[in-house]
């Protein structure tokens, strides 16, 4: 497997991956939805909030476009019903960006600042695109750990056991 279509693969199960977690959490009651569960963002709400705001700054970081929270815990949306579109959008967005890249882009130079500090930043995209990714799979463990602790399961999102997710036709 290429390293371009390694990313595109991490970018349709991104977008496969958050369904299945925000159909899980749909089915919480708004008191599970919201408490704190001892994460980083406290809850299930924060956490899939966080996910989006980190989403959102990266993609400004790789396209320079959209908009990009000065926040880490901004709180994006107050409820599911307003936040779930916004994370669909965001994820063919991603889609949209991973199938359009080239070897020559991931192999490319981004700069940029940092949430937390004013200075400038430069890295190649591809370490940049693994950290992005793993940043993904990090938080939507903590939120399955979360469905976890409230409800007893949470949906299985190892694409390697689980017949829903497909890879992007011939990455790979």
């Amino acid at each position: 497997m290429t390293l371009l279509a390694h990313y595109q693969m991490f970018g349709h199960y991104n977008a496969w991956a958050n369904a299945r977690l925000y159909d899980a959490a749909a089915r919480l009651g708004g008191e599970q939805y919201r408490a704190d569960r001892g994460a980083f963002f406290k809850s299930v709400h924060g956490t899939l909030n966080h996910l989006l705001v980190t989403d959102r700054i990266w993609m400004q970081r790789f396209t320079g476009t959209g908009t990009a929270p000065d926040r880490l815990d901004t709180i994006l949306f107050e409820t599911l019903d307003e936040l779930r579109p916004a994370r669909e959008a965001e994820d063919r967005r991603i889609v949209d960006f991973v199938d359009a890249l080239d070897e020559a882009r991931i192999a490319g130079i981004i700069r940029y600042r940092r949430v937390s500090t004013p200075e400038v930043f430069e890295q190649p995209l591809a370490p940049a695109l693994a950290h992005w990714f793993n940043h993904q799979a990090h938080h939507r463990g903590q939120v399955h750990a979360m469905l976890t602790g409230l409800v007893g399961q949470a949906p299985e999102l190892d694409c390697c056991t689980t017949s829903g997710f497909r890879q992007k036709p011939g990455a790979g």
